[in-house]
């Protein structure tokens, strides 16, 4: 796992909006958040299962050329605050649709309701720092996604949506996760 620095600056611009409101500047408080979940989350792995390109928007020819069952690993590290709302730090390298390596780091929220027993249904966002192939050849760039999951006790299957245009975007991304 990187060091919560490194951590802290690929997250930023999420953690500084879920920060609490406390003293001082929305950095230190972005840095404190990232630091208190590296230090004290659990750990949480991710395997990513499936990429679901919408139809609409490509041809059934680009569709068939694409990976759409990412082999991959993700490990985070993850705590649930006292309203119940989970906040995390993740790494996770998977295929992208055209089979080359996709690495990505950063930081997610979520705030979740429960619908009877164990049962938890969670919706946030994810602010994070990418790198592929077709994308600068590795060259890092900045995204912030929605993310959805349905959990049962330390297991969920989680979704974002990489919204886009005709030939490009417009994918559902799933992947599980187990928090230890």
């Amino acid at each position: 796992m990187a060091n919560p620095g490194f951590i802290a600056a690929l997250a930023l611009a999420g953690a500084a909006t879920a920060a609490a409101a406390d003293d001082g500047s929305w950095l230190e408080r972005a840095e404190n958040r990232v630091t208190t979940i590296y230090r004290t989350g659990n750990t949480e792995l991710y395997l990513p299962f499936y990429t679901y390109h919408l139809r609409s928007a490509y041809t059934r020819e680009k569709i068939d050329s694409y990976q759409e069952n990412p082999p991959g690993l993700g490990i985070g590290r993850g705590i649930y605050d006292s309203d119940g709302d989970w906040h995390g730090i993740y790494a996770m390298g998977f295929q992208d649709s055209h089979f080359a390596p996709l690495w990505m780091a950063g930081y997610g929220y979520k705030t979740f309701w429960y619908p009877g027993g164990e049962w938890k249904l969670g919706l946030g966002y994810t602010a994070f720092l990418m790198a592929r192939a077709e994308t600068g050849h590795y060259t890092p760039f900045p995204g912030i996604l929605p993310v959805a999951s349905v959990g049962y006790r330390k297991l969920s299957i989680e979704t974002s949506f990489v919204p886009g245009g005709k030939g490009y975007g417009n994918i559902f991304f799933f992947w599980g996760k187990y928090e230890f």
